[in-house]
């Protein structure tokens, strides 16, 4: 291809890398309407073909817009912006007809790869922006040549000298210029809507998403023996209120008071790292006995042991807590009270509710609650229930479209459902989300990743109080017995092992994924989680330093810079134009024959020059390499050459200007 058509390509597949990982986070429909317009740019290039005109552009841009709009209900905020930079850019693809347009695409696609930020900055993602930054860069770089243009290998490779440079002294920058106490730009957060982990809310599908991230919440260590796996509930939050298709938590009654609580199981002490989430949730084994006062970020129990900050966490979090696993919590509640949790929607899952009546029946023949309990347990595990990753949908009714056609669901449909249940037959109950299980290690430590959040209900029984039930354990038991994976089909199970979401892929495996997490960790606490008070602390820390340690600091950053001298002056002048170099290097000759008492006369060519320096007095060699030199830089010169035939010139000459000394 021609180099115009070579410059076009190398800059849409920038642009294909800038937009490859707003995908994942795109709607279907617009990651295609986005890819078209950069092949239908890269097939015109290729061909040769003119650019469609602007009344053709027009209306694709329009619709478009009209996408977004119906797809997010707005033009504005985080997520509908970003979509429409996403769609702009590709369109703008097709409408580049100069060098100014160039700049234009160039610099949307450096802001839309900022962007990218908001949805992941882990190391990998780090990593792919650095490459798509090169890819830009050479794309810029390769517009701004004049006639002759350098290799994209050699283009590459200034661009990498180039980071060489500033990449030290921007990590410099990034520990020594004061940090901001907020973000940079204003807002935190679009709302108060959290960055990961569990929401406010519940309905089918917001639990069973979280079981494809690998991403860690917390890491646990503990100081008792730790408990069985069966019996690793981590709390979250209380799900009181249900509208017919979602569970929230509301509000809590007035006169709901002091938590009633009995403990009277194993106690469990342990130390947790909760990583940062933009939410106010403290995780804590139920049920919690005490929790260690956070510094700075005060915590608030309420009267269902749910524990908050009064801030969002936005930094790792470090305290002890201490649960047992054996309790009874709230045995007194008053029927005024009751009635919180026995509210239902009208009009809603209409056959669930009659069965739920029959099932337990009325007045002489009517179930215990325990024994009620038990039977929508044995009809779990009796019909042809099964534990998926991908329910089906369901309708207006889900609660009946669930029980009793798909009969397959996640642990949000199972729990959700069995708390109508137990509504229906006049049983307080109620949704909590959390945590089940966790990756056990060798040490005695637990790592809780979001794979593993869980939702399961809780029922009030007279003299008991409240008392967790899982329903998710009738169907798949190995599914707090063991993991997630155990309780998956053996295909889905496999694929997650595949991509490494599960942690029971063998001693290798889990070696190098331990290995890997450890990386991460240290990436999260040293550059996402570095706040002004640990940029503080670590300057308090320099400061204490002996004068040896801190001489040789200074010798670094001094061979840094040394470093950084050499390569921009090598850039300087190993990149200029080769027939500037020959011209450079004729003038350098000139000067070495000047000192020798022999100047060229200002009308004198090179050939003319050459028949002087013959009657000058020197050694046979040094006159035949003054000789070849004058010959090959005439012929440079005046001559037809090439760009490479110029460039392998330059090194001869080198040489030659050696021998004529």
């Amino acid at each position: 291809m021609s180099r115009e058509k070579t410059d076009i390509v190398l800059l849409l597949l920038a642009a294909a890398m800038v937009l490859a990982p707003h995908a994942l986070h795109l709607p279907i429909w617009l990651s295609a309407a986005v890819a078209a317009p950069l092949l239908w740019r890269t097939v015109i290039t290729v061909r040769g073909q003119e650019q469609p005109p602007l009344r053709v552009l027009l209306p694709l841009a329009l619709l478009g817009v009209a996408g977004v709009y119906l797809s997010y209900g707005s033009l504005l905020g985080r997520d509908p912006g970003v979509a429409m930079l996403a769609l702009l850019l590709s369109l703008k693809s097709l409408e580049m007809h100069g060098r100014r347009d160039v700049f234009v695409f160039v610099f949307l696609s450096f802001f839309l790869l900022l962007a990218s930020f908001f949805h992941t900055q882990g190391i990998a993602a780090a990593v792919w922006m650095l490459a798509t930054v090169v890819m830009l860069l050479a794309a810029l770089l390769s517009s701004q040549y004049g006639a002759v243009q350098a290799p994209l290998w050699q283009r590459l490779r200034l661009l990498g000298q180039m980071l060489a440079i500033v990449i030290p002294f921007s990590v410099l920058l990034f520990f020594t210029v004061p940090r901001l106490s907020g973000p940079l730009w204003g807002a935190s957060h679009d709302g108060e809507q959290a960055r990961t982990g569990l929401s406010d809310s519940m309905s089918p599908g917001t639990v069973v998403s979280l079981a494809l991230s690998d991403e860690t919440v917390l890491t646990a260590r503990f100081s008792t023996p730790v408990p069985p796996q069966d019996q690793l509930y981590w709390r979250g939050l209380v799900l009181n209120d249900y509208d017919g298709s979602s569970w929230t938590r509301g509000t809590e009654p007035v006169s709901a008071g002091k938590a009633d609580i009995a403990l009277d199981g194993a106690r469990s002490d342990y130390a947790v790292n909760l990583q940062p989430s933009g939410q106010r949730r403290i995780l804590v084994l139920d049920l919690p006995r005490s929790i260690e006062r956070l510094a700075g970020n005060p915590y608030l129990v309420s009267p269902a042991l749910e524990v908050s900050t009064v801030r969002p966490i936005d930094a790792p979090v470090r305290y002890r807590a201490s649960s047992s696993m054996g309790y009874q919590l709230q045995t007194r509640l008053p029927a005024v009270q009751q009635q919180r949790w026995l509210q239902l929607p009208a009009s809603f899952n209409p056959r669930s509710l009659v069965w739920a009546r029959q099932l337990r029946g009325s007045g002489a023949q009517q179930l215990p609650p325990e024994a009620a309990v038990a039977a929508v347990l044995a009809y779990f595990r009796q019909a042809p229930f099964r534990y998926t990753l991908q329910p089906p949908l369901l309708g207006k009714d889900g609660v009946d479209d669930f029980l009793f056609r798909t009969q397959a669901g996640f642990c949000e449909h199972y729990a959700g459902s069995f708390t109508v249940l137990m509504r229906a037959m006049g049983i307080p109950a109620r949704v909590v989300t959390g945590y089940q299980g966790g990756e056990r290690h060798a040490d005695g430590s637990l790592t809780l990743r979001q794979s593993d959040a869980h939702a399961w209900s809780e029922v009030w029984l007279a003299g008991r109080g409240w008392v967790r039930i899982d329903p998710t354990s009738a169907v798949a038991p190995l599914r707090t017995e063991r993991n997630l994976d155990a309780a998956l089909p053996p295909a889905v199970a496999s694929w997650r092992t595949l991509i490494g979401l599960d942690g029971d892929s063998g001693g290798t495996v889990d070696a190098w994924r331990s290995q890997w997490q450890r990386v991460e960790q240290g990436w999260k606490s040293w550059v996402l989680d570095y706040t002004p008070q640990r940029q503080r602390d670590a300057l308090a820390a320099a400061r204490s330093l002996s004068p040896s340690t801190i001489a040789i600091i200074c010798a670094l950053l001094a061979s840094l810079a040394a470093l950084a001298g050499w390569l921009m002056h090598r850039r300087q002048t190993a990149h200029i134009d080769p027939l500037s170099a020959l011209d450079a290097l004729y003038a350098q000759f000139c000067r070495q024959q000047a000192r020798r008492g022999c100047s060229r006369a200002p009308h004198e060519g090179p050939h003319g020059y050459a028949a002087r320096l013959a009657a000058t007095t020197a050694t046979p060699e040094a006159h035949a390499a003054m000789a070849r030199f004058l010959a090959i830089y005439a012929a440079m010169k005046y001559g037809n050459a090439s760009l490479d035939e110029q460039t392998r010139a330059q090194h001869i000459l080198r040489r030659l200007l050696t021998q004529c000394r």
